[in-house]
């Protein structure tokens, strides 16, 4: 479970970075508390990449293994050119926000739940659940005996397998607290600095981790053979 979660923690958190979720978490920041958009974000994200880990599991099982590394490697290309052409908060989720007479953590809850339907980052989860960072496992097996017995103690076998309770629970508590953390930085971020971020460079960094992730997932099955 900790591999998968680690995974999914880095990538989502990476994926946050400038995605219309982070700058909605921005506006909605000026108008409620940030520890009730932040507990509203968690609520959403968990609902949203619970049932996203369960149907990427499903997609990953049906997918022939010789294929899955260019299924995962070319999706997340896609994820680094559409991260580097940058993302906008839609109206209709900036005012999804404003329902707050069920309360404001609700009313974030509500906002999240439907600005992350089809948005990268849970197209992303449904990724990670499938392929749970094979290639990085395929380089980690060949690093020596005491490499092989670190992934033992985290839930990895000698055949590079994860339990699929393990890679299922990793990757939704993973995602869930790697958006949660994203979005509480930029909020604390963007208090700091009048809600100005530095959209462009993390777009970039964003976009070129994904897509050097795309081509190793890609290029290490033929590496290690």
């Amino acid at each position: 479970m900790l591999f998968t979660f680690i995974v999914a923690f880095v990538l989502i958190m990476i994926g946050e970075l400038a995605d219309k979720s982070q700058l909605l978490a921005l506006v909605l920041a000026t108008r409620y508390r940030t520890m009730h958009v932040l507990i509203g974000i968690f609520v959403a994200t968990f609902t949203v990449h619970f049932l996203s880990a369960g149907f990427g599991m499903l997609v990953g099982d049906l997918i022939p293994q010789g294929v899955l590394p260019w299924v995962s490697g070319l999706l997340f290309l896609g994820f680094g050119i559409w991260t580097l052409r940058g993302d906008t908060v839609d109206e209709q989720d900036a005012e999804a926000g404003k329902a707050a007479r069920f309360g404001p953590i609700l009313a974030v809850a509500v906002a999240f739940f439907f600005a992350e339907l089809g948005d990268k980052t849970q197209i992303m989860t449904i990724a990670i659940a499938a392929d749970p960072g094979g290639a990085l496992i395929e380089v980690l097996k060949g690093a020596g005996a005491s490499v092989q017995h670190a992934l033992a103690a985290i839930g990895i076998s000698a055949s590079g397998e994860i339990a699929p309770a393990a890679r299922f629970w990793g990757v939704t508590l993973g995602s869930t607290l790697g958006m949660v953390l994203a979005d509480a930085l930029a909020i604390a971020v963007g208090r700091i600095l009048g809600r100005r971020l530095p959209e462009r460079l993390l777009t970039r960094i964003s976009g070129i981790a994904f897509i050097g992730f795309g081509i190793l997932t890609i290029a290490v099955p033929y590496l290690t053979r």
